[in-house]
């Protein structure tokens, strides 16, 4: 990479502490950029004006980009010329003023507590080999039962084992927060601790792919996108979905929205009203299929 893209990556990684993929699509966006325009310093970057990065962002339209991936490269842009104009030595560096596309926000589809139990079952049972099924289904059972992201439950360590009752999870923005850990998560993790090839160390990964290494996220989705078929489950049952699941049941059951906003990791309340939706949307779905007069209602 040029020397503006090693710099614009280390601090995604390092000062701001984005995730690994945050970190690949904003230097791949920049990257395009730097392309487009055949720039390759501080000061000609941080001359790029609005019908620059417009003409940017028509491009990337043409080649098919949908609103809701358009609107995450204009961010993306703008927080590359932002830091690249600071590079330049402009004293509070602004991004070029340009207003993205309107985006339509849907709100998560979870799935019922008997499909995700199924899911979980269905991945351990079908994998190639015994230990990766009960390793994937672990995976499964903390995105479910503990809410976790993906990359938070493949981010555990050994020295994270034995779970006590209580863990705490590094999240996005190195935020920190504590969660409970169920007994059935706690003896999935354990069933595939005791199957794994691999020995567990303190500072390696706790979930192991098939050479030793630490396990990839695309590994698991895989084993989801296998198993959704057979279950009748819809594209939109990834392991993320779990998650949402995870919100979703516990804000029926009664959590209240802050607690639910601290088990999620969320740094903003209004991440976490969306289950209000999701949560009401349930309750319509269930009257409609229910109430004999529901379909005039």
């Amino acid at each position: 990479m040029s020397k503006v893209l090693v710099a614009w990556e280390a601090h995604l990684a390092l000062s701001l502490r984005r995730s690994p993929h945050t970190v690949r699509a904003y230097v791949a966006t920049a990257a395009r950029l730097i392309e487009a325009l055949g720039v390759q310093d501080w000061a000609a970057l941080a001359r790029v004006d609005t019908g620059a990065l417009r003409e940017q962002l028509a491009r990337r339209r043409a080649e098919g980009l949908a609103n809701i991936s358009a609107a995450r490269e204009l961010s993306a842009l703008k927080a590359f010329l932002t830091f690249a104009r600071g590079q330049a030595g402009i004293e509070n560096p602004t991004p070029p003023r340009m207003r993205g596309p309107r985006v339509k926000k849907g709100i998560p589809r979870p799935i019922t507590p008997d499909e995700a139990v199924g899911l979980a079952t269905l991945v351990e049972e079908s994998a190639a080999q015994d230990w990766t099924g009960a390793r994937d289904a672990a995976v499964l059972y903390l995105l479910y039962g503990a809410g976790l992201r993906i990359a938070e439950a493949l981010s555990l360590r050994g020295a994270d084992w034995p779970f006590a009752d209580r863990l705490t999870i590094t999240g996005k923005g190195d935020k920190q927060r504590v969660i409970a850990i169920l007994p059935v998560v706690r003896q999935a993790v354990a069933a595939y601790l005791a199957a794994c090839p691999w020995p567990l160390e303190r500072d390696g990964p706790l979930f192991r792919g098939v050479k030793g290494g630490a396990l990839a996220a695309g590994v698991v989705q895989k084993a989801v996108a296998r198993a959704r078929p057979a279950l009748g489950l819809p594209d939109s049952a990834t392991p993320h979905a779990l998650r949402h699941s995870f919100a979703t049941h516990l804000l029926s059951a009664g959590a209240d929205l802050r607690s639910l906003q601290e088990l999620l990791g969320h740094a903003s309340l209004s991440s976490t009203q969306v289950y209000t939706k999701v949560d009401a949307a349930l309750l319509l779905d269930a009257y409609r299929s229910a109430h004999p007069r529901a379909q005039d209602a």
